[in-house]
């Protein structure tokens, strides 16, 4: 498995601190493989560590609840400063106030979790700040590539565009075998993460609006549009439901939601957004006969390439316009449009078209995965091989 400094570096000047370290990401993003790779280079200096994963039954058996983890370190453990790995934390009863014990005990302690509840409010006020969070993603097309060359493979660009980043999907060599995997991994987040976790009773209408926002990626949604799909399906569901479902797989990092943000209100506009599977791959698993969306997959990528480069976005809206991205970082500022291809005159004329109010003070982009390039002397084209190998735009 490939290290990944770029979440590994941050993280490494907190080694010695009392700070809960808190990595959170989708379950099989590679989380754990971080923590070992934390995990072997501490114990590289030190011998007072212990190690302790929840997702083994025989661990969570032996350490179910709070009293026990903490009599376990105690009795395992050296007088110096202890260094503390618990990995799938949440599934421990008590787990946060034994986190929170154990940082007072002069202990450094690692958490690791499938769910963003991690870092819930009440979670957050029992630790009064005494935490730093880090959050993992399935891998982007640069890791997916190097950890694909170790394994003696090649991954093209429309392999990641269909089946996305989970990291251990490219061990193996079938689709088949992949789709087994990858359908065994959505189980696992619908059921385990979301329909167990909070106990939704109406777990028909959980699973098919679930479908539905996953197959909706990259496309512009309300509450609304929701309920009024539901309501056509024969699943009727209100607004107030259907809004808590899409914070339930939010927080278990299964989609991003980004605002529509309005240049003549200077607002965000609350009713709408748009939804961004985690990874493409949870739409792909729900197509059928290989039609696959790969002009929506497409601009998902795209934001979860930007989002590891360490922009924050939103959707931009003019009132006749919309344009995928404003992407920021420090003080620079970029609008960009995602096509798959403009190579046809009505894809060309939207895509470079929505710019056309826009002054020359801004950084104008169109990304595509066409070969030949289309910039002009106000809009820059990036060729999608060229934009998923920078570390910046």
């Amino acid at each position: 498995m490939i290290k990944r400094e770029k979440y590994i570096e941050p993280i490494r000047e907190f080694y010695d601190s009392d700070l809960i370290k808190i990595i959170t990401g989708i379950r099989r993003c590679g989380k754990s493989v971080i923590l070992g790779e934390i995990y072997e280079e501490i114990k590289a200096k030190s011998d007072n560590i212990i190690y302790l994963d929840f997702e083994d039954t025989a661990v969570l058996s032996a350490l179910p609840d709070e009293k026990s983890l903490l009599d376990y370190v105690e009795s395992n453990r050296k007088n110096s400063l202890c260094y503390v790995f618990l990995d799938e934390v949440q599934r421990v009863e008590g787990w946060a106030g034994a986190c929170r014990t154990l940082r007072i005990r002069n202990c450094s302690v690692f958490i690791s979790g499938s769910n963003s509840k991690l870092l819930s409010r009440e979670f957050t006020k029992e630790l009064s700040g005494r935490y730093v969070p880090f959050r993992v993603r399935p891998f982007v097309y640069k890791e997916l590539a190097q950890y694909a060359k170790e394994l003696g493979r090649e991954i093209s660009l429309t392999d990641y565009l269909v089946w996305g980043g989970f990291p251990k999907r490219i061990e193996y060599k079938s689709e088949q075998a992949q789709r087994v995997y990858l359908n065994e991994l959505n189980e696992t987040i619908i059921l385990n993460d979301i329909i167990n976790r909070y106990k939704i009773r109406k777990t028909e209408v959980f699973k098919r609006l679930a479908n539905f926002i996953f197959l909706s990626n990259g496309r512009l949604l309300s509450a609304r549009s929701v309920e009024k799909f539901m309501r056509g399906a024969g699943l009727p569901c209100s607004v107030t439901t259907i809004t808590k479902y899409i914070g339930y797989l939010e927080e278990a990092y299964a989609i991003a939601t980004v605002r529509k943000y309005s240049q003549k209100s200077k607002r965000e506009l609350e009713y709408y957004l748009k939804v961004y599977d985690e990874d493409v791959a949870l739409n792909s698993i729900r197509v059928m006969n290989n039609r696959y969306d790969l002009t929506h997959n497409f601009e998902n990528v795209v934001y979860n390439e930007l989002i590891y480069m360490g922009y924050s976005l939103q959707v931009y809206h003019d009132g006749r316009h919309e344009i995928d991205f404003v992407a920021h970082k420090g003080n620079k500022q970029f609008f960009i449009q995602a096509a798959y291809s403009v190579s046809e005159e009505k894809a060309y004329e939207r895509e470079f078209g929505a710019f056309a109010r826009m002054d020359n003070s801004c950084q104008k982009i169109v990304i595509t995965n066409d070969e030949i390039d289309y910039s002009t002397s106000m809009v820059r084209h990036i060729r999608f091989r060229d934009f998923v190998m920078m570390d910046e735009l």
